[in-house]
C-alpha cells in the first residue's frame, strides 16, 4: 500500500526505505523488499512519484505474463526453448514484484503516499495477478492438454486470496492465524510468500515446464485450503 506512515528527514538510504517495508514473508524480506528499497531510492532521487512505479510494476508483470502466455504452445512443441521462456519470467516477475514494494517504501519514506494511490496499487496488482495465474494456467494446458477447465478456473480464482487477505490485513480489523515468527514456521509460510511463489514457478517455466499442471494443482490446494481455514479463524472469532 502507498499510505506513508514515516518521513526520513534526512537524505535517506537504501537502508532507511528497507526499514519501512510491509513485510510479505522470508525470501520476499530477504530479497524483493531489498531490491525494491534500491529502486525506491533511485525513484526519490530523480523525484518519481510511488504512482510511476506501480504503473511500471503494471506494465513489466503485464507483458512477461503476455509473453509467457504468448510462446506457451511453441514451448510445448518444442519450438521456442523453455529456459528463454522461463528466465524472462523470472526476471519480468521479480523486478516486477520489487517495484511494487517500492512504491510503498517510497510512498512511507517521503510522504507521499495518498488513498488515491493506494487504491491504484491494489488495482493494479489485482491485474498483474490474474495476468501471473493467466500464464501458468496457459502453460499448464499448453503441456498438458487434458487439463480440467474446472481446475484451471478454481487455480485463478483461489490465486487471488492471498492479495485479498493482504489488503484485508492492512486495515484496523487485522488479524493472523499464526502469530508466531520463529523460522520454522517462516519456511511453513514460503508457500505463500508472493516472492518465492512467483520464484518457483519461473523455475519451472525455465527447467521443467511440464511440471506446470502440478504447479497448478498444487497451488490450488494451498490457497483453496488457506481460504477455507480463513473463512473459519474468522467465523469463530465473530462468534466469540
Amino acid at each position: 500500500m502507498q499510505s506513508a506512515t514515516t518521513v526520513v528527514e534526512s537524505r535517506p538510504t537504501v537502508a532507511d526505505f528497507h526499514r519501512v517495508n510491509r513485510g510479505g514473508g522470508l525470501f520476499s524480506e530477504s530479497v524483493s523488499q531489498w531490491i525494491g528499497a534500491v529502486f525506491a531510492l533511485v525513484a526519490q532521487r530523480v523525484g518519481l512519484r510511488p504512482t510511476a512505479l506501480t504503473i511500471t510494476n503494471l506494465v513489466l508483470g503485464l507483458a512477461t505474463s503476455v509473453t509467457v502466455v504468448a510462446l506457451a504452445g511453441r514451448v510445448a512443441a518444442g519450438d521456442v526453448p523453455a529456459w528463454v521462456v522461463g528466465l524472462v519470467a523470472l526476471v519480468g516477475w521479480q523486478v516486477a514484484y520489487a517495484l511494487d514494494c517500492a512504491d510503498g517504501q517510497l510512498a512511507r519514506v517521503t510522504g507521499t503516499g495518498s488513498s488515491a494511490g493506494a487504491r491504484v496499487d491494489v488495482l493494479c496488482d489485482v491485474a498483474a495477478q490474474i495476468a501471473l495465474a493467466a500464464a501458468l494456467g496457459a502453460t499448464a494446458v499448453a503441456q498438458r492438454p487434458g487439463t480440467p477447465s474446472w481446475l484451471v478456473a478454481v487455480f485463478a480464482g483461489t490465486w487471488m486470496v492471498n492479495l485479498v487477505t493482504s489488503v484485508m490485513q492492512s486495515g484496523p480489523n487485522a488479524a493472523s492465524m499464526v502469530t508466531s515468527t520463529s523460522l520454522p514456521v517462516r519456511l511453513v509460510k514460503l508457500v505463500r510468500d508472493y516472492g518465492a511463489v512467483i520464484f518457483v514457478a519461473a523455475l519451472v517455466l525455465m527447467l521443467a515446464p511440464a511440471l506446470t499442471f502440478w504447479v497448478v494443482v498444487a497451488f490450488t490446494v494451498v490457497n483453496g485450503g488457506f481460504l477455507l481455514a480463513s473463512i473459519a479463524f474468522s467465523a469463530r472469532a465473530s462468534l466469540r
